[in-house]
């Protein structure tokens, strides 16, 4: 039995890059009063050892320097070291290190109705609950109302379709399809989705850059833990081999799911032939969306494109003080990624690198069609910052309309 009584209490499985993160963001906010983390696993020779683990980040710094400024200090304190209960900034945690699997948990135990999975180990919402390798039906059968996958879904059987019950949201975008009595295992897609969702939803709002001929998109993406820090074997049946070399010493060429996910998150896109690579790089947060739209255009009255430079800048500066004001910033600064390592937005907009060339090109039976080319930059940072924010926009959402 836990000693003490945790109230809306919110469920983490898995404390990895996200999982940490996320802790961190709602501690902050006064949306729930504690937290239960399932570890899954004993963490070093203590529990104080988790505890440092959970408070020192060498990507953001110190979670009370990073939370609360420079002159904070320390809150913690252990409650009951037998049952892994601490007290941080007055946020009760209970760490869980017993059960790897979801449906041993016992989430109706500690009061859990939401779990942020953020393990990154189960992405299939068709597999049942007993699937021997664990799956994120498991959370539902052991007490959870709601799951949030903080990655996209990805079904061992390519055939696969969504469940009935499952679905993928981005705050800012499709979040109000939520459907609480339908919806239950919902997956919040990728740092790198939900950044070009919202550079892509202001482009499709407006009539003139509406009519998209092509798009692609290369995210310049700051390495992440599925890949090595020196050059390893790959593992049996591993496609993307590049991951197994260094990320210390290296560019990377990847691949991206970003481009299909979109296409669930704005149906729109399925439209539009629309391509998307990755390209690692030795930083630890913050990436870069360099977007390449070419739209079909029209001329003014003098002849020139309707679509330039101010226009597209514009389009992204009404709509950060508008339609996406919170998730989507816009700025015309000369900016560096460093530059954006903890904020809020979901993407920023990089208006002063935009630019646009237009040209004629016979489509029979039409000839000099003009067709503007529009290539846009969009920061975003991948872990606590664009990220989490956004997850924990959604997981507040899900909060208040279950």
């Amino acid at each position: 039995m836990l000693s003490g009584n945790f109230k809306n209490s919110l469920g983490i499985n898995g404390l990895g890059r996200i999982g940490k993160l996320t802790l961190w963001k709602f501690i902050k906010l006064e949306i729930f009063d504690s937290f239960v983390i399932n570890v899954g696993r004993e963490v070093g020779k203590s529990l104080q050892d988790l505890i440092d683990y959970t408070m020192h980040d060498s990507t953001y710094g110190s979670i009370e320097k990073f939370l609360f400024g420079i002159d904070a200090k320390i809150d913690c304190e252990i409650e009951d070291e037998k049952n892994k209960i601490v007290r941080l900034f007055n946020k009760r945690i209970r760490f869980c290190t017993e059960s790897r699997n979801p449906k041993d948990i016992n989430w109706s135990s500690h009061g859990v109705k939401i779990v942020v999975d953020s393990t990154g180990a189960f992405l299939d919402p068709s597999l049942p609950a007993d699937h021997p390798g664990g799956s994120l039906r498991g959370h539902l059968d052991s007490g959870a109302q709601k799951v949030i996958l903080s990655a996209p879904f990805k079904f061992k059987n390519k055939t696969n379709q969504f469940p009935d019950d499952a679905t993928m949201l981005v705050f800012g975008i499709n979040h109000s399809s939520f459907d609480p009595l339908k919806h239950h295992i919902i997956s919040a897609a990728s740092c790198t989705t939900t950044g070009l969702a919202h550079m892509m939803k202001p482009l499709l709002d407006i009539n003139e850059t509406s009519n998209i001929i092509t798009a692609s998109m290369s995210t310049i993406h700051a390495a992440t833990n599925s890949q090595s820090i020196l050059d390893s074997v790959p593992k049996k049946g591993a496609s993307d081999l590049r991951k197994s070399r260094s990320i210390l010493d290296n560019i990377i060429i990847s691949s991206t799911g970003a481009a299909k996910a979109l296409e669930y998150v704005i149906p729109a896109v399925k439209n539009i032939g629309f391509m998307a690579d990755s390209v690692r790089i030795p930083t630890t947060t913050v990436s870069l969306i360099n977007l390449n739209v070419t739209f079909n255009t029209v001329l003014d009255d003098h002849g020139n494109p309707v679509i330039n430079r101010e226009f597209i800048n514009k389009i992204y500066s009404d709509a950060s003080r508008n339609s996406l004001e919170g998730l989507l910033s816009f700025s015309e600064k000369q900016n560096v990624s460093c530059d954006f390592k903890g904020g809020s937005s979901s993407i920023v907009i990089e208006g002063f690198s935009t630019h646009t060339r237009t040209g004629f090109v016979d489509i029979p039976p039409l000839q000099n069609v003009p067709v503007t080319h529009a290539k846009i930059f969009g920061w975003y940072d991948n872990e606590y910052g664009s990220y989490v924010n956004s997850l924990a926009k959604l997981t507040e959402y899900l909060e208040n309309n279950i």
